[in-house]
């Protein structure tokens, strides 16, 4: 088996904010690796520490002590160099939390084209890249409407659209979802699940719902500037204790199922998605119908 090939890496990381004249130390010491390919969720309360580092993993922050390495290229404390910025913003997008903030022009599809324009991306490949980016977020039929018009999920995946046409190869999700409806951050889900099946994206998703950690193939917990969890979806949400130490609840199913199997009714605990709760659930109904037959 061929060794899996390391995209970020964090060897002691550190980075405090200036507070008038002290300084506040915000994280502690991370180490990380974030492979190529994979699918991260990170999660944690306000304050762990979640959006610095994803500053820290596109060089908008620069470490305070420690290391990051993105693409084989270490960064520590050190000024670092404009050509390698530009290199690893090149190479790893992120989405933030308000697309208003991210929209800026009139038209969707000169929004998108924006990015590449600015990086003197040939005409024909920009058109080429445009109308593949809004077709891998299913808004090309909006490709000439106005950005404003749009509701809130459809100017995420416009934010994202205009993301894939500079041809990241790792995307950042920064609560990319937290001013959404159920609707749409459903649909922003399922194109970042698309993203990373189909297209290949490492992608890293900062999120304060839990349910969409579960969609991942790995969880970080943060907390206070910590990782205190790192496993599969089902391994982090089964650690109970720890989870509600660290501020945040387990899935509402997982809840539910926990609460079943401690009412005698031989559950599974570790169940993570709505599905296999169904599923579990409907076992145990036909059981019972069963048994008073």
């Amino acid at each position: 088996m061929s060794e899996k090939e390391i995209v970020i890496k964090a060897e002691n990381l550190t980075f405090s904010y200036e507070d008038g004249e002290t300084k506040k130390e915000v994280l502690h010491g991370i180490n990380v690796e974030i492979e190529k390919g994979g699918f991260t969720a990170i999660i944690g309360r306000n304050g762990s520490g979640k959006s610095t580092f994803a500053k820290l993993c596109n060089l908008i922050l620069t470490p305070t002590a420690g290391s990051i390495t993105v693409f084989g290229k270490k960064f520590d404390s050190s000024e670092p160099n404009e050509n390698d910025v530009y290199d690893v913003r090149r190479r790893i997008g992120m989405v933030f939390q308000n697309p208003d903030n991210q929209l800026i022009a009139t038209v969707v599809e000169e929004d998108v084209a924006f990015g590449p324009e600015n990086l003197g991306v040939e005409p024909d490949e920009i058109r080429r890249r445009v109308d593949a980016a809004l077709d891998t977020v299913g808004m090309r039929e909006f490709a000439r409407h106005s950005p404003h018009q749009l509701s809130g999920g459809q100017k995420q995946r416009i934010a994202i659209a205009g993301m894939l046409a500079l041809s990241p190869e790792v995307i950042i999700f920064d609560e990319s979802t937290a001013m959404l409806d159920p609707t749409g951050r459903n649909d922003i889900i399922n194109t970042i699940k698309k993203l990373n099946k189909e297209e290949k994206k490492t992608v890293v998703l900062i999120t304060h719902y839990m349910e969409e950690a579960t969609e991942a193939d790995r969880v970080l917990v943060m907390d206070g500037g910590r990782i205190v969890l790192d496993g599969t979806p089902r391994e982090v949400f089964s650690n109970t204790k720890t989870l509600h130490g660290s501020g945040i609840d387990t899935p509402q199913i997982t809840e539910l199922m926990q609460s079943l199997n401690a009412a005698g009714y031989g559950v599974g605990c570790d169940v993570i998605s709505i599905d296999e709760g169904a599923a579990q659930i409907a076992k145990l109904i036909k059981g019972t119908d069963n048994a008073g037959n």
